[in-house]
């Protein structure tokens, strides 16, 4: 279990941080270079940014129960 624990956290750390930077920033950050700057000027949101911060969410989520789940294991195990 704590192999498993192990790799879920270190492949939902890698990709929050990847999802977090293909958002779409208000300053024209690291998401511009990819061609978030054009879209930036367009009003509204698209149903891509959506899926993107639904993704982020549900990544995230995952994310804390790994951590809260070596919590556990290193109380209790």
């Amino acid at each position: 279990m704590s192999l498993f624990l192990d790799i879920l956290l270190i492949v939902t750390s890698l990709l929050l941080i990847l999802l977090v930077l293909l958002h779409r920033g208000k300053g024209g950050g690291l998401s511009s270079l990819f061609g978030g700057g054009v879209q930036s000027n367009l009003s509204g949101s698209t149903v891509a940014e959506k899926n993107l911060t639904r993704l982020t969410v549900f990544t995230a989520i995952i994310w804390v129960i790994a951590i809260i789940g070596m919590g556990l294991q290193v109380k209790f195990g």
